[in-house]
């Protein structure tokens, strides 16, 4: 299998190629939906299996256009689709939508319909393969024909998940384009954004500049800019205990080299500034040790310059104050800060904050500025203190608590930004037969 990048075009090849894709959609929302989900569930499978064809063509490309490196790639990608699975696929529907084909025929019984919009275009962005065949694979499940521009560090993802399907279904297949162009074009991009529902994932700026040039009765779905933390608890703090939850921890950062929505960049602990250090210190070692197995990828000159920068500042923090401690090697930087004050530069690329706060309400108030923006948060050590964290975290904002460790590997039917994944972009009906 081929890791060719998409076609480029301009508003004219927009057009034509939206034209057929409508014609595409047309004629798989003709089909029974459970058949549409069985083909998809079958690629779905198939991308598990790091030996398959669109395994080797990401762990070959995505090198070369995102700068990770080839491990951090096959580590990422057996992690982040390992809870992607057809069965998964077809629960997260009859969980949002109901059972596929239920009804159908003679013997229909009330119910509430769902369809997809005959066309849907989908404006990508990170370098995350898993996260951009999630967004892919939502309209399709609900027979939407989709027109996918993908993201410049990823330009292989859309491609290859179209060559995947015209294997297993040829109508399948032609419902699926990936084409870049130049979005700084009006012409171009409102040719892209005449599709009948579109998807857009980007920086906040970037969904607000497409949220204003789709009208309705197109729809919108805009995903922005999103936050990750972690947080230590008391149970977790002090020996065994605490060096696992690092290593964990270490794994979350190391992975995709802290560039996605889900990579923790700082890290809170209930206790003082000392246990702060601790964990900074744990931490940095686990990030040494992972290093030689997962090493960090290319680092633009922009964030090398930051990186320097922020340790050079955390240095003289640290010869002016006993409690301010800093952890680097050649791949990581740790800092550990003497309060929870969460706004300092983050400059990514395996650079991580740990910051004390005095108990499981220290970590709410220290996370509440980031509601709006949360996505997730990894958590370790609250014991029994964990559902009334939860309670408080969801109520900031947070779509998604997980152990840490598993931060880079969301389920299938993880609802980010506080919303389904098909309903979005689903079409109901209610029928109520007489």
């Amino acid at each position: 299998m081929s890791a060719d990048a998409a076609s480029h075009a301009d508003a004219a090849a927009l057009r034509r190629t939206l034209a057929r894709l409508r014609e595409a959609g047309r004629a798989l929302a003709a089909r029974p939906p459970g058949a549409v989900l069985d083909a998809l569930g079958a690629v779905l499978d198939a991308w598990r299996d790091a030996g398959s064809p669109p395994r080797r063509a990401l762990a070959e490309g995505l090198p070369r256009s995102a700068g990770f490196s080839r491990a951090v790639v096959e580590r990422g990608l057996e992690i982040g689709l390992g809870p992607f699975s057809g069965a998964r696929l077809r629960a997260l529907y009859e969980r949002e939508l109901g059972p596929p084909d239920a009804g159908r025929g003679a013997a229909a019984s009330p119910r509430r319909l769902a369809t997809g919009f005959p066309s849907t275009a989908v404006l990508l962005a990170g370098a995350i393969p898993s996260a951009s065949l999630a967004t892919l694979l939502a309209p399709l499940a609900l027979r939407s024909a989709v027109l996918a521009r993908p993201a410049s560090r990823d330009p292989l993802t859309a491609p290859i998940l179209r060559e995947s399907l015209a294997r297993v279904d040829a109508e399948l297949g032609a419902a699926v384009a990936a084409v870049a162009f130049d979005a700084r074009s009006d012409d171009a991009l409102d040719a892209f954004l005449a599709a009948d529902c579109v998807v857009a994932t980007g920086s906040d700026a970037t969904v607000a500049r497409v949220a204003a040039r789709v009208a309705p009765p197109r729809r919108f779905v805009g995903y922005g800019h999103r936050v990750s933390f972690a947080a230590l608890g008391p149970e977790a703090a002090f020996g065994a205990a605490l060096a696992a939850a690092c290593e964990a921890l270490a794994l979350d950062v190391a992975l995709w080299d802290q560039l996605g929505c889900l990579s923790p960049v700082s890290l809170v602990v209930a206790g003082d500034a000392s246990a702060a250090r601790r964990a900074a210190e744990a931490l940095a070692g686990a990030l040494e040790r992972l290093e030689g197995e997962l090493p960090r990828g290319e680092v633009p000159r922009d964030a090398a310059a930051r990186t320097a920068h922020e340790r050079a500042e955390a240095e003289m923090r640290a010869a002016a104050r006993g409690d301010v401690a800093l952890f680097a090697g050649r791949g990581f930087t740790v800092v550990a800060e003497r309060d929870a004050r969460l706004d300092r530069p983050a400059p990514l690329h395996r650079f991580v904050r740990v910051h004390p706060v005095e108990d499981a309400a220290g970590v709410v108030a220290a996370l509440a500025p980031y509601g709006p923006h949360l996505a997730a948060v990894g958590l370790a050590g609250f014991g029994g203190a964990a559902p009334d964290l939860a309670r408080a975290l969801a109520g900031l904002g947070a779509s998604r608590l997980c152990p840490l460790g598993t931060l880079q590997a969301p389920p299938l039917d993880w609802c980010h930004d506080n919303e389904g994944v098909l309903l979005p972009l689903a079409r109901l009906t209610d029928f109520e037969p007489s």
